[in-house]
C-alpha cells in the first residue's frame, strides 16, 4: 500500500495527497506533519518506511470539506485520490492486492465548487495571464457560476485589474514566475505556474474550440495571440485539476478597459470599495449598499461596484431600471419576496455539470425555475424599461423542464444521490414497485400466504423465513398428503420434513423473495439512474439556465438598489458626457450610516467641479471632516457610473474615465517603503497616469517630508494636475500657502471646513464653503486627543513664538528655537494654579445681577467693566 502511495504522491509534489482508505482520507509522512499542525488534528504512525516511523493522520471522509476549507485558506493544495474498485473485487484477485486508487480531483483556491467551501456572494475567480510579444492579455473564470471573460491590457494594468477581481488563485508561465510574483501576491491570490506549453495560442485555440464544441471562435469574437494564450491557460488547469471533467463554461466574453472606469489598487483601498482597510466586508461600501435577496444578485452587485461604467447607454438604462423599481414600490416588494426564495442558480448548474453534485442541485433548478415563473407572469405586462424587460424575457421558456422536475422530485430530498428517497412517488413504477416492495414486504407475503391458503383450503398454512431456506410455506405434518399429491404438487415442491411440519417452496415465492431482497439496492439503482437522466435534461438547457440566472440577478440588483434609494432618501443622477462634477448635498454613504446608528447627523455638502472650476484646494483643521468630503465624492462618482441613485439632493456626474484617490498612507515595510516612498509612488502614478476626464482626489500630500520640502512636491503637484493633466481634482492640504495658487491658476478654487471657536475650544461644523482657511487647530485637536494639560499649554507657547518669528520675517527656524526660554514646559506646568484664580473682572461678574439692575445701573456696570478691561480705573 505505501509503495501505492509513493508511486501516486510523486504525481503531485506541490499538494497534500488525500488517500482514501475506506470512511476515511490518510495522510502520510510530510503531507501528514504539514496537515496535523494546520488542521490541529492527532499525528499518529502506521508501520515503517526505511527503518523509520512513517507519520499518519487521517479525516473522515464525510465531513473532509471543512477540513479542505482549511487547508486552502492556509495556502496548501489538496490531491484528492479515492478508490476506484470495491475492496471485495481487490480480494479476488489475491488477499494481499491493493485497492485501485487514483487523483480524482486537485482542489486549489481557484477551482472551489462545493456550497460550504464558497462565499455565497462573491465571485471565485480564476485568472490567467499572458503575453505574446508586445501584447498582454487576462482572462478569468468562476467554475462555480460559469463566468468567462478575457481582457487586453498593457502589462502596467495588470495590478489594477487583480485588485477589481479580487482572484483567489492566478496562473502564469514559468517564464514570468519572477517578475509577476510580487504584483499577484499583492493582489491577495495564490500563483500557479505552468510550462510555457501551456501558454502556446495555437494550442489554446484548439483546446477552446473542442470546449466549446465549434470549428471557429469568430462566433464568440475577435481573439488577439495573448487573448488565446490566456484563455487556453485557463482551460489546461481546469483540464489538470478537474481529472477532465470541465466545467460547464459560458461563452467567453471579451471586455474592454476603455467601456469600464479605471481604479487602481490603492485608491480600491483607499476608498474601501469592497473590503475596509482591515480587510472585511463589513465597514466597505458594498456591505453598506447592498439590499439584495440573492447570492447571485449580491454577486452582480460586486461586479457593478467594482467596475463602474463608462458607457452612457448603459448606466441610464440601468438607471431606468432602478427608477421603475423605485416608482412601483408595491410590485417591487412583491417581487422581492418572491426573489428571496431563488435558489443559487448558477452554482447549481455547476456542481452538476463537474458531477459533484446531488439531489438538492435538482431541487434547486427546479424552485428557481418555479421562482422565475411566477415573476415572469407578476411582470410580464407592466411596460418594463429595456434591462428589465430583457431580463423578464429570460425567465420565460422553461415550462418543459419544469413540468418534468416538479414531477420527479420530492419537495425536501436528501443531500446524496446515494441514500435516494428523491424521486416522487408515481413517476416511475418500476421505482414505485420497488419501494413497495422494499418497504411492504410484510404486506406481500400476507397476500400470498391469504392466496395459498385459499388455494389449498388449509387455514393453518404459513409463509415463513429464515436464514438457510429463506421464505417457505410450512404446513403440519397432517396435511402433508394433500400438498404431496395433484394438483398441489405441481405447485408446492418440497424443501424439508421435520418432526411435526412440512416445508414447501414455490415459483412465485422464490422470485418473490429475490425482488423483495433487492428491492432497497434496485431502488436506489433506480434513482440513481434517474438522477442522471434529470441532470442530462438540465445540462442540455444549461445556457438559457444560465441566461434566467442573470436575469433574476439583474431584478435583484435594480429592486435593492431602489430599496436603498427609497431608505436613505438617495436621489437619480444625471450622467452624461460633459466634465462635471456638480453634487448638492452629497454625502458620505458608510459614514452617515455610521452616524445614524449612534442618533448623529451627518453635516451634507455640495461639490462644484466644471465649468472652469476644475481643482478645489481644500484647507481646514484635522478631524473637520476634509477626507470624509473628499472620499465622498468620489463615491457618489462611483456610485453614478455604476448604475445606483446616490447619496445627495442632486448630482451630475461627467463620465469618469479613471478614479485615483491617495487619502492616508503606511509603510511598506516588506518592501524597504516609507509612508513617505508609498505616498510618492501613488501620487506618480496619478500624474503619469490621469487624463482630462479623470477625478482625482489628494489628500495631504507632502506632509511626510520636511515642511518646504513638502510644500514644495504639494505645490508643484497641484501646478502639473491643472496644467498638465487638466483633470478634475479635490486637493486637500494644511499648506495654507497654496491658498494663493487660486490667483495664479485659473481653474483652481479655493474651499474650506468650517470650524467655530468658542471659550478657547475648537468646534467641527463639518460644513464645505469657498474661501481659504487660516488655521489648521492643531493643538486643539491634540488637546481633543487627550494630550496631557502640560503639553497642550507648552505647544501654545511654542506655537505663538514660531509664529511670531514667521510675522517679523525670521528666515531661520534655528533662531526661533533658540528664543524659547529653556524649561518653559516646566514653567507652564508651574504657573496653571495661579492661572485658574479668579480675575478681577470674573469677580466684578459674581456681583452682577442682571434681574435687578435698572438700565442705567446696567450701563454703568457695562462701563465699569470695559475700564477693567482696560487695566484703567475705574
Amino acid at each position: 500500500m505505501m509503495a501505492q502511495f509513493l508511486e501516486i504522491k510523486a504525481g503531485y509534489p506541490g499538494a497534500l495527497l488525500f488517500y482514501r482508505m475506506g470512511d476515511f482520507y490518510e495522510l502520510f509522512f510530510d503531507d501528514a506533519v504539514a496537515a496535523s499542525e494546520a488542521l490541529d488534528i492527532a499525528l499518529t504512525k502506521r508501520g515503517k518506511h526505511l527503518g523509520e516511523d512513517i507519520p499518519m493522520c487521517g479525516v473522515p471522509v464525510h465531513s473532509a470539506e471543512g477540513y479542505l476549507l482549511t487547508l486552502i485558506r492556509k495556502g496548501f493544495r489538496v490531491a484528492v485520490c479515492e478508490q476506484l474498485e470495491d475492496p471485495a473485487e481487490a480480494k479476488k484477485r489475491g488477499s494481499k492486492a491493493v485497492v485501485k486508487r487514483d487523483v480524482v480531483r486537485l482542489v486549489t483556491p481557484g477551482t472551489l465548487t462545493e456550497e460550504s467551501l464558497l462565499e455565497a456572494r462573491r465571485h471565485n475567480f480564476l485568472c490567467a495571464y499572458a503575453e505574446v510579444r508586445d501584447a498582454a492579455a487576462l482572462a478569468w473564470v468562476d467554475i462555480s457560476t460559469g463566468a468567462f471573460h478575457v481582457l487586453p491590457l498593457s502589462p502596467v494594468r495588470l495590478g489594477p485589474e487583480l485588485a477589481r477581481l479580487g482572484p483567489s488563485e492566478v496562473v502564469v508561465s514559468e517564464s514570468k514566475e519572477a517578475d509577476l510574483a510580487e504584483t499577484v501576491t499583492e493582489s491577495g491570490a495564490s500563483m500557479t505556474t505552468l510550462a510555457r506549453s501551456a501558454f502556446d495560442s495555437a494550442s489554446a485555440e484548439t483546446r477552446l474550440k473542442a470546449l466549446f464544441g465549434v470549428e471557429a471562435l469568430e462566433a464568440f469574437g475577435q481573439f488577439s495571440r495573448a487573448e488565446l494564450s490566456a484563455m487556453g491557460a485557463i482551460v489546461e488547469w481546469l483540464e489538470i485539476t478537474q481529472k477532465g471533467k470541465l466545467p460547464i463554461l459560458r461563452a467567453p466574453m471579451r471586455e474592454a478597459e476603455a467601456r469600464v472606469m479605471q481604479i487602481d489598487a490603492a485608491t480600491r483601498a483607499n476608498l474601501e470599495l469592497t473590503r475596509s482597510l482591515s480587510g472585511k466586508r463589513q465597514g466597505s461600501l458594498l456591505a453598506t449598499i447592498d439590499r439584495t435577496v440573492t447570492a447571485g444578485g449580491a454577486r452582480l452587485l460586486e461586479r457593478r461596484l467594482s467596475s463602474p461604467s463608462r458607457v452612457s447607454e448603459v448606466v441610464q438604462d440601468r438607471l431606468d431600471a432602478v427608477a421603475f423599481a423605485l416608482e412601483q414600490g408595491r410590485i417591487s416588494a412583491d417581487l422581492r419576496e418572491d426573489l428571496r426564495r431563488v435558489p443559487d442558480l448558477d452554482r447549481a448548474l455547476s456542481r452538476l455539470g463537474l458531477e459533484r453534485g446531488g439531489p438538492r442541485d435538482l431541487t434547486a433548478v427546479r424552485n428557481a425555475l418555479t421562482q422565475a415563473d411566477a415573476i415572469a407572469s407578476a411582470l410580464g405586462e407592466m411596460g418594463l424599461p429595456a434591462l428589465l424587460a430583457e431580463a423578464v424575457q429570460s425567465l420565460r421558456g422553461h415550462g418543459e423542464l419544469l413540468n418534468l422536475l416538479d414531477q420527479a422530485l420530492v419537495a425536501e430530498p436528501p443531500l446524496l444521490a446515494r441514500d435516494g428517497g428523491f424521486i416522487a412517488e408515481g413517476f416511475d413504477l418500476e421505482l414505485d414497485e420497488c419501494r413497495r416492495l422494499r418497504d411492504e414486504g410484510r404486506g406481500v407475503i400476507a397476500g400470498m400466504q391469504a392466496e395459498y391458503q385459499a388455494q389449498t383450503g388449509i387455514q393453518s398454512l404459513k409463509i415463513k423465513h429464515n436464514n438457510v431456506l429463506g421464505y417457505f410455506v410450512e404446513v403440519t405434518a397432517t396435511h402433508a398428503d394433500k400438498m404431496l399429491s395433484e394438483p398441489l404438487s405441481d405447485t408446492f415442491k418440497h424443501r424439508q420434513t421435520t418432526a411435526n411440519q412440512v416445508r414447501f417452496t414455490t415459483v412465485p415465492l422464490s422470485e418473490m423473495e429475490t425482488r423483495i431482497l433487492n428491492a432497497g439496492g434496485r431502488a436506489i439503482e433506480i434513482e440513481k439512474r434517474l438522477y442522471s437522466g434529470l441532470s442530462s435534461s438540465i445540462l442540455d438547457v444549461s445556457d438559457k439556465l444560465y441566461a434566467a440566472a442573470r436575469g433574476l440577478a439583474e431584478l435583484d440588483l435594480a429592486a435593492g438598489l431602489a430599496d436603498l434609494a427609497r431608505g436613505e432618501n438617495w436621489c437619480r443622477p444625471k450622467v452624461d458626457e460633459s466634465r462635471k462634477l456638480i453634487i448638492e448635498g452629497g454625502r458620505h454613504p458608510v459614514v452617515e450610516q455610521a452616524l445614524k446608528a449612534s442618533g448623529e447627523p451627518f453635516v451634507a455638502n455640495d461639490c462644484a467641479l466644471g465649468d472652469g472650476e476644475d481643482i478645489w484646494l481644500l484647507t481646514g483643521p484635522n478631524m473637520a471632516g476634509k477626507s470624509t468630503f473628499l472620499r465622498q465624492n468620489a463615491l457618489i462618482a462611483v456610485l453614478a457610473q455604476m448604475g445606483s441613485y446616490v447619496p445627495a439632493t442632486r448630482a451630475e456626474i461627467g463620465m469618469v474615465s479613471q478614479l485615483f484617490s491617495r487619502v492616508g498612507a503606511s509603510d511598506d515595510l516588506a518592501r524597504g517603503r516609507s509612508t513617505f516612498m508609498v505616498e510618492m509612488v501613488e501620487t506618480a502614478a496619478i500624474l503619469n497616469q490621469a487624463d482630462d476626464h479623470a477625478l482625482v482626489i489628494l489628500d495631504e500630500i507632502g506632509r511626510g517630508t520636511a515642511t518646504w520640502d513638502g510644500l514644495s512636491i504639494a505645490w508643484a503637484t497641484l501646478e502639473h494636475l491643472h496644467d498638465v493633466n487638466r483633470c478634475r481634482a479635490l486637493f486637500a492640504t494644511h499648506y495654507h500657502e497654496m491658498t494663493s495658487l487660486s490667483v495664479k491658476l485659473e481653474r483652481v478654487e479655493n474651499a474650506t471646513v468650517t470650524v467655530k471657536e468658542w471659550e478657547g475650544e475648537v468646534i467641527f461644523l463639518h460644513e464645505v464653503r469657498q474661501g481659504a482657511a487660516d488655521r489648521s487647530y492643531g493643538v486643539q485637536v491634540a488637546k481633543l486627543a487627550g494630550l496631557p494639560p502640560a503639553v497642550v499649554a507648552r505647544a501654545k507657547v511654542v506655537l505663538e513664538a514660531l509664529e511670531k518669528g514667521e510675522r517679523e520675517g525670521a528666515a531661520n527656524p534655528k533662531v526661533l528655537i533658540d528664543d524659547l526660554p529653556l524649561f518653559s514646559a516646566t514653567a507652564v506646568q508651574a504657573s496653571t494654579p495661579a492661572a485658574e484664580k479668579e480675575s478681577a473682572i470674573e469677580a466684578m461678574l459674581e456681583t452682577i445681577h442682571p434681574d435687578e439692575m435698572t438700565p442705567r445701573e446696567a450701563l454703568r456696570a457695562l462701563y465699569e467693566l470695559k475700564d477693567a478691561l482696560k487695566g484703567e480705573p475705574g
